[in-house]
């Protein structure tokens, strides 16, 4: 057994010793082979290793003495750099073998001849782009001791690397107050050398990191100009502010130098100068000023041929104010819908569609019940917006007109009635010839409600047109200083939209003592400052600022009724985008009732800065709202509700174990919070909730302009959803409605239908309506299945069963012809007046029991100003419908890049009028025409193409 024992030990120990050898032998033959390769690599052709050795002999050439060797030598060795070519991927040879004499030629620069330093000062310029240490910007120290021959001749990669290093350059001379000429001499090299090799955003990232955007306007030309502005005013999105204007400035004068003047109105619209819109418009000529006509009605900007005779000749000027005051809107809206077969009326029963949810719910949506028919009133507005006709109120229902309407008004209760007659105005929008008429008899009846809500059917019908009657306010002016409340109300609001954007002085000479006589209730001086910020909205009116204030100062008491909210959101929409012109006014805004003071300073910061993607305000608003509403509340008792210094609270920090440290971050929301402390229990931690709702929708505000932003900012709201207090979370699903309205994004319906099932009653309420916003004019079928499953679910409980059915009103506004998008114009330009009549609607819904729910339910009538038919209306040049083939895609982001790419993706090819959803473009699928604007919206006139042919393709 021993032995054998000692054999089998013998014999594992000869197997591993072969097993050893074996991978030695392995390892051997695998170094070998690495080797061989790297002597494969090593080894170069004759034609490298000569260009090797003559590259050698030139560097040692210029420890020669005399200068015209070291001269000789320098210039063979540029000539190589220059003309040696390369792929994408590889360093030019040249390069490669002068890399290892970096070192010896930055030593050489020194001890050559003086007249060849900056021959040799060009070699080590190009050798630093990749020798040189990180921050060094070697490649432009040798290039400022270079020669001052043409850069472009080193190569596109050099002139890129070079104007890298002068941007940090040019920074840090600024910044210790150096002199930067010779860097600048520099800049006018490249700027050309870019321009004319299509590398526009190049130059254009150059001249703003130089502080110098305005020297680009002289290099470009009719060529490049589309490539060049489309960067432009991308970019002005990013930039903060006043560069934005600087960026906008120079797109606006490029466009202008290339006589391109819708595309100049439409960057002077953004920047919202009124003296550039002028000075467009009275530039253009013949059709191009009828087309920047639709454009500036489509804005809602208002420009008085009459009193300003030099805007236009007198043959024009009829044809041009016709356009402008939007009289041909309802015409070409009801062209499109007689073209989709979408002109018979429907009844809310179509839209409730009970015949598809089970028996139960079915039968509690036929009982007649007064909040039941309220709510069939909106949805039969909303669906049958602009049409003229309906079931329920016009003579279309087979009854005579009044008997039709007056048993469908009397279904309604007191305050009721005022919304029942109102949404005849909805029903009747834009015709204000035809639609007046049928107004106009409930304005003499006996029961005020009916005079108060024909009252309100007037502002509507006339939002968004002007006529050169003017009867609006011949009709509603009367009536604004009657006894009733209800009266005055409907009046007020009616002035409102009816001028909303028009800065009509006449307004503001009846309204401003409205708002200032504290004997007013507060409910009309509250309409009646909001009418006053939609009238003059983004206007920066000192008067109509004023009256608010002052009503906002001797109003102590009342400020804690529901409506006194609209005296601060009236003023934070006369600043509606003007950034830092409201600073003196939140200063006013401080020294306020504790009650209101955080909410009116929030407002007025979100009004303010709506749109502009300031990333610090949205920072500000997330500290606001995550800072812990009793903890607040408390600090403010404590205190004396001494500001607390604004921390960078993130969007989910007020965790019930930070809520104390998280309350530091709104240090304006603990002083508007401790106003009513000691009155009621509990009362203060409502007051610190009442500025945080405000907060929360005014991130969506700033944040709706840009896609990007938008994203970050319903990321940063579903975090608040999980951490925020009562108050925050009854305004994120309002906030994630504004961020996506007329636009049902996936990821944002998903959370909606999942808020609409909260424990919290307001936040479910709030849910379902803002499934109403982010479907409005879409008809979105996966809405509308989840409205119907929610209206079963909720059939009991009538307040939520109302939300559900505005909006499945909402969804299917206009047939799905209509929009709340306030942006257009390709999503560059921002209606003022629609974003200021969404605020004024989600205002409301912060306090949904209190004003929708309540007695004030015809607030929602505040998205009139927003509602715009969602449509491509093409004419000819008498204004002629002409129906032509067009391309209609999803949206292509081509803003930098090279060539010609195709702007749209996943097309179909319709024929005009069509509709366009939200992100949608369209481009004309025929060469036959020309159009006059350089983006297919609304009206465009077409021009015949003078070079086409016709052919047998043709049709």
């Amino acid at each position: 057994m021993a032995v054998d024992k000692k054999e089998k030990e013998k014999e594992e120990k000869v197997a591993g010793t072969k097993e050893e050898q074996k991978g030695q032998k392995e390892g051997a033959s695998k170094d070998a082979k690495k080797k061989k390769e790297e002597k494969k690599q090593d080894e170069l052709s004759e034609e490298d290793l000569a260009l090797k050795q003559a590259l050698d002999l030139m560097v040692e050439r210029l420890s020669d003495t005399e200068a015209g060797v070291q001269k000789l030598a320098l210039e063979s060795m540029r000539k190589e750099i220059r003309t040696a070519t390369s792929s994408m991927t590889s360093v030019p040879k040249p390069l490669k073998f002068l890399r290892p004499h970096y070192a010896l030629l930055k030593a050489s620069y020194d001890t050559v001849h003086p007249e060849n330093q900056s021959l040799i000062a060009d070699v080590i310029s190009v050798l630093a782009m990749t020798m040189s240490e990180d921050g060094a910007r070697e490649s432009l120290k040798y290039r400022l001791l270079g020669s001052t021959e043409d850069l472009g001749s080193w190569g596109h990669e050099y002139v890129r690397n070079l104007a890298g290093e002068i941007g940090v350059e040019y920074q840090l001379r600024q910044a210790e107050d150096k002199p930067v000429d010779d860097l600048m001499g520099l800049v006018q090299q490249i700027v050309p050398f870019h321009v004319e090799h299509n590398a526009e955003p190049e130059a254009v990232d150059l001249l703003m990191e130089v502080e110098h955007l305005d020297m680009l306007v002289e290099h470009i030309g009719p060529q490049n100009y589309a490539r060049t502005c489309l960067y432009l005013t991308a970019c002005a999105s990013y930039v903060p502010e006043p560069e934005d204007m600087v960026v906008l400035e120079v797109a606006y004068r490029v466009y202008r130098k290339v006589n391109k003047y819708l595309d100049a109105l439409r960057v002077a619209l953004r920047m919202n100068r009124p003296q550039s819109v002028r000075e467009t418009f009275t530039a253009a000529e013949g059709l191009e000023k009828k087309q920047l006509a639709y454009l500036l009605s489509r804005q809602g900007f208002v420009l008085n041929l009459e009193e300003e005779p030099e805007l236009a000749s007198d043959e024009e000027r009829e044809a041009l104010q016709e356009i402008m005051c939007n009289t041909r809107l309802c015409e070409g809206y009801l062209t499109l819908a007689r073209d989709l077969d979408v002109m018979e009326p429907k009844l809310p029963e179509d839209i409730y569609k009970a015949h598809l949810i089970d028996g139960r719910a079915s039968q509690a949506s036929t009982l007649d019940s007064a909040r039941q028919n309220l709510a069939a009133t909106f949805v039969n507005a909303f669906v049958n917006a602009g049409f003229g006709q309906d079931k329920l109120l016009t003579a279309a229902g087979g009854e005579g007109s009044s008997a039709a309407a007056g048993s469908w008004l009397f279904k309604n209760k007191e305050h009721g009635k005022v919304s029942a007659t109102a949404s005849l105005g909805m029903i009747v929008q834009w015709d204000v010839d035809g639609g007046l008429p049928q107004i106009d008899k409930y304005l003499y009846t006996n029961d005020n409600n009916i005079i108060a809500g024909a009252l309100l059917a007037v502002g509507i019908v006339n939002c968004g047109v002007r006529n050169e009657c003017d009867p609006a306010y011949a009709l509603l002016c009367d009536s604004v200083e009657k006894d009733d409340p209800t009266i005055r109300i409907g009046a007020i609001m009616g002035l409102g939209l009816a001028y909303a954007g028009t800065c009509k002085e006449e307004v503001l000479a009846l309204l401003a003592p409205v708002v200032t006589d504290t004997k007013t209730p507060i409910d009309v001086a509250g309409n009646a400052a909001l009418a006053l910020g939609l009238v003059f909205v983004s206007s920066c009116n000192e008067d109509a600022a004023q009256a608010i204030i002052l009503a906002l100062m001797e109003r102590d008491t009342e400020l804690s009724e529901p409506l006194a909210r609209y005296l601060c959101l009236g003023l934070g929409l006369l600043f509606l985008g003007q950034q830092e012109a409201v600073d003196a006014t939140v200063e006013v805004a401080k020294t306020l009732n504790e009650a209101v003071s955080s909410y009116c300073q929030v407002t007025l910061e979100a009004c303010a800065y709506a749109g502009t993607g300031n990333v610090l305000k949205v920072q500000q608003m997330l500290a606001l709202c995550s800072a812990s509403t009793e903890a607040a509340a408390a600090a403010a008792i404590g205190a004396a509700a001494a500001p607390a210094a604004a921390g960078a609270a993130a969007a989910g920090g007020a965790t019930a174990a930070g809520a104390a440290g998280s309350a530091a971050a709104g240090g304006s929301a603990a002083a508007g919070a401790g106003a009513a402390a000691g009155s009621s229990s509990g009362s203060a931690a409502v007051k610190a909730g009442f500025g945080q709702g405000a907060a929360v929708l005014g991130i969506a505000m700033v944040a709706i302009a840009e896609e990007l932003g938008s994203d970050m900012a319903i990321r940063s709201l579903e975090h608040l959803l999980q951490y925020g207090d009562a108050s925050v979370r009854r305004a994120v699903p309002l906030a994630l409605g504004l961020l996506s309205i007329s636009n049902p994004r996936m990821g944002v319906m998903d959370t909606l239908g999942r808020l609409t099932h909260d424990s919290d009653a307001e936040v479910a309420m709030g849910a379902t309506l803002s499934l109403g916003l982010i479907g409005a004019g879409t008809n979105n079928a996966r809405i509308a299945g989840m409205l119907r499953n929610l209206s079963s679910y909720y059939y009991k409980d009538p307040t939520v069963l109302f939300c559900v059915r505005i909006a499945q009103g909402l969804v299917h506004l206009g047939k799905g012809l209509l929009t709340l998008n306030p942006y257009h114009s390709d999503r560059f330009l921002c209606s003022n007046v629609a974003l200021a009549g969404l605020a004024a609607l989600l205002h409301s819904c912060l306090d949904i029991k209190g004003i929708i729910l309540h007695r004030y339910h015809y607030a929602l009538y505040y998205i009139v100003p927003a509602m715009q038919p969602r449509m491509l209306l093409t004419v000819d040049e008498d204004l002629k419908p002409l129906s032509v083939p067009v391309r209609v895609g999803q949206a292509v982001d081509v803003v930098g890049q090279a060539g010609r790419p195709k702007t749209i993706t996943g097309f179909q090819t319709h024929t005009t009028p069509v509709l366009l959803a939200t992100g949608d473009r369209a481009e004309l699928a025929t060469d036959k025409y020309i159009p006059l604007s350089s983006v297919l919206e609304g009206y465009v006139i077409l021009r015949k193409n003078p070079d086409f042919v016709e052919d047998h393709l043709s049709t």
